[in-house]
């Protein structure tokens, strides 16, 4: 009998307190992402483009930086930890900036499809994605174009460039589909916890993307722009750059972000959702 007046018992003010340390329940944060969805696909082509484009130049300096940590370390046995640090860079700025970035995009705009499935909608989403996809690649291409100037950086660091974009063109296909795997899924749980984790939200996406980097996943936005450089700078033909590493890796980064990681979301609540209505 007590238990049940546990709450009444509490001040205003405990209340509160109370309301604002309770977690968010899994329907809540799919409606807060299905929400953010419904916005993305009424976005204007012009809004998404510039964005996307935005994005695609911001992220690439995650290569860059890494490249840089690569340079200072590539002696030491914390290598590996240490340059995956700088891989953070480019998603801190491009997520925190609320840029479209393609990854995203398989659980923001799918969660709405799932909700509410029609034809126009599925055009929505292709519409989005393809537009998002399109400038993302532009943007890495012109990021890659900027860095692979014999102006812009030092021997030092175009020389550990090529060595950390090397790793990107070692893979095969298939690698490069089931390494994207799980980078889909990782991306997907950023956007999926950022609802819950906006007080640490910086500290959040570090710590995912630092384990993309250092399981040495995939990722076809960034991995795009390190590609495109090798083609720039000769290393790398546009063909290995087509079939080798950006259809494979997009096909893993979408499988792992929307066939499984929004699928199994999607049925954990959709039963509750349906109750509710």
């Amino acid at each position: 009998m007590r238990e049940k007046n546990f709450v009444n018992e509490l001040s205003v003010i405990e209340q509160k307190t109370l309301n604002e340390y309770a977690p968010l329940s899994p329907q809540l944060m799919f409606k807060i992402i299905r929400q953010e969805g419904e916005e993305e696909l009424a976005r204007s082509f012009r809004a998404l483009a510039f964005s996307a484009l935005a994005a695609g130049i911001f992220v690439s300096f995650s290569f860059l930086f890494r490249a840089v940590f690569h340079l200072y370390m590539v002696d030491s046995h914390f290598e590996p930890m240490v340059s995956s640090l700088g891989y953070t860079v480019g998603f801190l700025i491009v997520i925190l900036g609320r840029m479209q970035l393609f990854t995203e995009n398989p659980i923001t705009t799918i969660v709405p499809l799932l909700s509410e499935w029609s034809l126009k909608r599925l055009f929505k989403v292709i519409r989005l994605w393809s537009t998002v996809f399109l400038f993302n690649i532009i943007g890495t291409a012109t990021a890659a174009i900027f860095f692979a100037s014999k102006y812009t950086l030092s021997p030092e660091i175009e020389f550990a460039m090529h060595e950390v974009a090397a790793n990107v063109m070692t893979l095969q296909p298939i690698e490069n589909i089931l390494r994207g795997i799980p980078a889909g899924i990782l991306i997907a749980a950023i956007v999926w916890t950022a609802p819950q984790t906006r007080y640490f939200r910086f500290v959040m996406i570090l710590f995912f993307v630092y384990c993309i980097a250092l399981g040495d996943f995939t990722h076809v936005v960034v991995g795009s722009c390190e590609m495109a450089y090798e083609v720039i700078k000769g290393d790398a033909s546009f063909f290995e750059y087509l079939f080798k590493f950006l259809i494979p890796t997009g096909l893993g980064n979408v499988i792992g972000g929307t066939m499984i990681f929004t699928l199994l979301i999607y049925n954990q609540v959709k039963r509750e959702l349906k109750e509710r209505e």
